[in-house]
């Protein structure tokens, strides 16, 4: 488990442990009539800093109003992040200091694996995420959405599930039984590495393909989807221990009259969160136009999808790879802080493989603008026992995006 201090300085933990007792008192509060907890805030570093007259060198604590501490992080865009609980209708204050923060777990974390065709995998307590990159994109394969590996620990494993299937030396053992006609023994061990297999933590269980996977977004063109292919430049800007952020850049699109529109996407997954917050711009598009962020359709569940506009969410009870293993079912689904315009299903013309077609939400886009919305997954073998209750959290994770807390930060 990766540990991660935050920052160090001489002071001793607690309220009045310090020798300078100015503190910054951050007040939250909750405009919905419903307990929140676990969401993350954010303050900016230069105001805190500025009220506690101290050097950008220093280093700060965060107390709940139990005078308990509470974990953070500084991120790439110059905010303190923090977990906070507040009740329906409610405010509560936390309070930020200069002090030597503890030593936390970190529980989110990622990075781009060269030695598997350049994907981008990142993970936190919930759930785990792929990007696929430039190297598989030079295979031929086409793979334009997000992938999804199910999780059912806390502990990160990503990186132990890569190193496991990429593990060369039983790569070649494989090979040399093949080669002697041991096929059993071969598959055997096979299975044994293979992160297509659960082996106590989770496993690679959902298909992409050439569609939107697990809810990337694309413009539309006419109705059409402009499907966008593997990222071409990435930077990681954050890696935990509470929040992943990865930037992504890819190549020129074709959009109507537009030759050379290039998307970026922001990428942030937060510790707690089954969803990862995404903003998305195109560069160069030239007039307004529809963009949809999508859950691909199986044939195996045909009608296994809702969406609600109004909600603000669509969501899709995944059959896996293999409907008929007792892999679970992988729930996802995509959640939009702006109304849409429109949310249904569109077909392919004739099937994909075994993928029908898309649920879609809709929005429209203007030039030069942010497109920000969620997606994300769930289990049913971690915490989402059926459709309801992944499709609850979906509806109560769009009412919370669209009425978000208050931070206020107060002398």
């Amino acid at each position: 488990m990766k540990k991660t201090l935050f920052v160090a300085a001489a002071c001793a933990v607690g309220l009045c442990g310090c020798s300078d007792s100015q503190s910054v008192t951050v007040s939250i509060t909750n405009p919905l009539g419903m307990n929140r907890s676990g969401e993350m805030v954010e303050v900016p570093v230069e105001q805190v800093f500025k009220k506690l007259n101290l050097p950008d060198t220093a280093q700060v604590v965060v107390y709940d109003s139990k005078a308990q501490e509470v974990p953070y992080q500084l991120t790439y865009d110059d905010k303190i992040i923090f977990p906070v609980a507040v009740d329906a209708n409610a405010t509560v204050d936390y309070t930020i200091q200069k002090g030597t923060p503890s030593i936390v777990n970190t529980l989110v974390y990622g990075r781009q694996y060269p030695e598997r065709l350049d994907d981008i995998a990142w993970e936190n307590d919930r759930a785990a995420y792929r990007a696929y990159g430039p190297a598989l994109q030079r295979t031929g394969e086409k793979a334009y959405g997000y992938d999804v590996f199910t999780k059912s620990v806390e502990e990160l494993v990503v990186e132990d599930r890569y190193k496991m299937e990429l593990d060369s030396a039983s790569r070649a053992k494989i090979a040399e039984l093949r080669k002697a006609g041991k096929k059993e023994e071969a598959q055997n061990l096979q299975n044994s590495i293979s992160y297509h297999i659960d082996h106590g933590n989770g496993m690679d269980c959902y298909a992409v393909g050439p569609t939107l996977g697990g809810g990337t977004s694309a413009l539309l063109a006419d109705s059409a989807i402009v499907y966008p292919y593997c990222y071409k430049d990435y930077e990681i800007l954050d890696n935990g221990p509470l929040r992943f952020t990865v930037k992504l850049t890819f190549n020129p699109l074709t959009v109507k009259n537009d030759t050379n529109v290039v998307e970026t996407r922001i990428i942030q997954l937060d510790k707690g969160s089954q969803l990862n917050k995404t903003t998305v711009s195109y560069a160069n598009l030239s007039q307004p136009a529809p963009v949809a962020g999508g859950l691909v359709i199986h044939a195996a569940s045909p009608e296994a999808y809702t969406y609600s506009a109004e909600d603000g969410y669509i969501a899709y009870a995944d059959p896996t790879t293999n409907a008929k293993a007792d892999n679970g079912t992988v729930y996802v689904g995509a959640v939009f802080p702006a109304p849409l315009a429109e949310a249904k299903v569109q077909l392919f013309e004739k099937p994909v493989g075994d993928a029908l077609g898309h649920v879609l939400g809709i929005t429209n886009y203007e030039p030069n603008s942010d497109f920000v919305y969620y997606w994300g997954s769930g289990w049913s073998k971690y915490g989402f026992e059926k459709a309801e209750d992944w499709n609850n959290y979906l509806k109560t994770y769009a009412a919370e995006v669209r009425s978000p807390l208050v931070v206020t930060v107060k002398d």
